[in-house]
Formats: structure tokens, C-alpha cells, sequence
């Protein structure tokens, strides 16, 4: 019995050893709080960065999902700075309440990595943006030009539809396009509505809007992004007057923005980058490479997708 006892336990003990040999261990973790997953640009976000980060294989990535609550986001956060993860990344859902979390991450001595939504401290090692005041002013001239083309001076009823308010990108996205809309006192916005990034919630306020101007043409729908744009197109679409009106929206990814305008559907977007790539690039060189020190702010370029 000694003999074939010695031997079973080395065979465990070999077993064991090739297990934990098998590939390189956990020697970094990763925390990306996602404000939402719903929306198809977050769950973009969200596959590239597991995608990028399956690369390295020392990296353990743990992705949460604030399901568009604040308070929630917080709360995963704060969980997630009670395990002393080696790098943070936040896709903030609102300015004001993730504000005092992520100044907490930073004086823990945690790396911060905001993407794409700024708060209102700079309580980030870095912020990895885009323009939304130059996509929203993008997409007031697009607006404009598409009004010109029926001859005269621009003229022609809109709708908005607007994401979170007091939020950075629907801030931004309203007023760069304002600032360029306000020029021309013959576009009149009809109807301006809150549709928190949803397409259901553009669907419903979209409704609306069009009841309140059953006797007026609609001329441009605005969506402050893609979803919302596509939710007043299928509202509009009920009521059999989706032809009247050309839609305009903003992220283009390729199976949603870019696909609507392919379809016909969309008569523009604008591209607002997922920016992981940049966070993953950043947040590698802040984990391996000794005396790294970040920008504090990456601007990523935007472009107009059109026919």
C-alpha cells in the first residue's frame, strides 16, 4: 500500500504543478465601471476592451454594470477600490455623483482612467475624449446644408432628442449644434426632449412630438445618438410620415449608426470612437512601465459617416 500511496500523491503532486504552470498568473486587475450595458455603444465598449485585455494574459479584467443608476455605479466602485485593483476605469453615468468616488480611487493611490465623460473634479490620472461640441456643431451645419438644398435661405422645423441632462456629450451635443442652428432664425426646433440615450424613450417622445405637429412638417430629427435617432425613425415610421423627415444621429458603429445610414435609414451620423483602444494602450504602459507618466487629457478624432 506505501508503494502505490507514494505514488498517487506525486502523480497529484505533478498534476498540481502543470496546473499552475499551465499559463502566466494574475498579475494585474483591472476594473472598468461601465455606466450602463444597454445601450449598443457601452456593450461595444465593453467587448472591444475584453478583446484588447484577453491579450495580456497577466491582466484580469472585471467589467461592472452601473445599469444606469448612479448610485449603483458608486457603490461598484467602492467595492471595487476595497479589493486595491492595480488601474480603474470609468465611464462615468452623470458629472456631479462620480465625482467624490473617483477623488476617492485617486487618494487611494489608484490610477483612474476616465473615458469619454468628463466629471466635474479632475479626479482622473487620465481623460480619453472626444469633441462633443465640435460633433454637435458638425451636426448643426450638416443640418443646415441639408435645409439650404431646398433652395433660399435655410429653413425647415426640427426635433432633438437629448441625452441625460447634465450630462458632458448632451451638453456639448445640444449646444455646439445650437450655437450654429441659432444663426439661421428660419429653422425653427419644434419639439426638444429628454430621451436619456434610449431607443424606447425616443420612440415614445418622438410620438408625441409628431402629435403636437400633426399640421407642421418635421424636416430634421436630431438624435444626441444613434438608438435615439433610430427610435424617432420607427415612431415616425408608425404614423407613415417617416419619409417627410431625414434623421441625424451620433456614435456610428458599424452594426448600428453606420448600418442606418447604409439602409437609408439614418441620413447621417457621427462618429464618437469607443476610446477602450486608447484606454487599453495607456492602461497597459501605466501597469508595466515604471516612471510612466499619462497625458492628462487624449483627444480621439471624430468623422462623418454619410452616403
Amino acid at each position: 500500500m506505501k508503494p502505490l500511496l507514494s505514488a498517487l500523491l506525486s502523480v497529484s503532486f505533478l498534476f498540481l504543478l502543470g496546473c499552475g504552470s499551465s499559463g502566466p498568473a494574475t498579475k494585474y486587475t483591472v476594473f472598468f465601471s461601465q455606466c450602463n450595458n444597454a445601450e449598443p455603444y457601452r456593450a461595444a465598449q465593453n467587448a472591444k476592451l475584453k478583446e484588447l485585455f484577453a491579450g495580456n494574459p497577466e491582466v484580469k479584467l472585471v467589467v461592472t454594470d452601473g445599469q444606469a443608476d448612479a448610485n449603483k455605479q458608486i457603490s461598484q466602485i467602492e467595492t471595487a477600490l476595497r479589493q486595491k485593483p492595480d488601474l480603474l476605469i470609468v465611464a462615468p453615468l452623470e458629472r456631479e455623483p462620480l465625482n467624490a468616488v473617483m477623488g476617492d480611487a485617486m487618494k487611494a493611490g489608484v490610477p483612474v482612467i476616465c473615458l469619454e465623460r468628463d466629471i466635474v473634479d479632475p479626479n482622473y490620472t487620465t481623460y480619453i475624449r472626444c469633441d462633443n461640441r465640435a460633433i454637435g456643431a458638425a451636426a448643426g451645419e450638416w443640418i443646415v446644408q441639408h435645409l439650404t438644398e431646398k433652395g433660399g435661405a435655410p429653413k425647415g422645423n426640427v426635433v432633438e432628442l437629448r441625452g441625460n441632462p447634465g450630462v458632458e456629450g448632451a451638453i456639448n451635443r445640444h449646444e455646439g449644434a445650437h450655437e450654429v442652428l441659432s444663426k439661421h432664425p428660419d429653422i425653427k426646433i419644434v419639439h426638444d426632449a429628454v430621451a436619456n440615450w434610449f431607443q424606447d424613450e425616443a420612440m415614445n417622445r418622438m410620438s408625441e412630438a409628431l402629435t403636437a405637429n400633426k399640421a407642421d412638417t418635421i424636416d430634421v430629427v436630431y438624435g444626441h445618438n444613434d438608438p435615439m435617432a433610430y427610435g424617432a425613425y420607427l415612431a415616425a415610421k408608425e404614423k407613415g410620415r417617416e419619409k417627410e423627415m431625414v434623421f441625424v444621429g451620433v456614435d456610428g458603429l458599424a452594426t448600428e449608426g453606420a448600418q442606418y445610414v447604409k439602409d437609408g435609414v439614418l441620413g447621417v451620423t457621427f462618429e464618437y470612437p469607443l476610446c477602450v483602444d486608447k484606454a487599453h494602450e495607456i492602461g497597459m504602459k501605466i501597469l508595466t512601465e515604471e516612471g510612466f507618466v499619462p497625458e492628462k487629457i487624449y483627444m480621439m478624432e471624430s468623422s462623418i459617416i454619410d452616403q
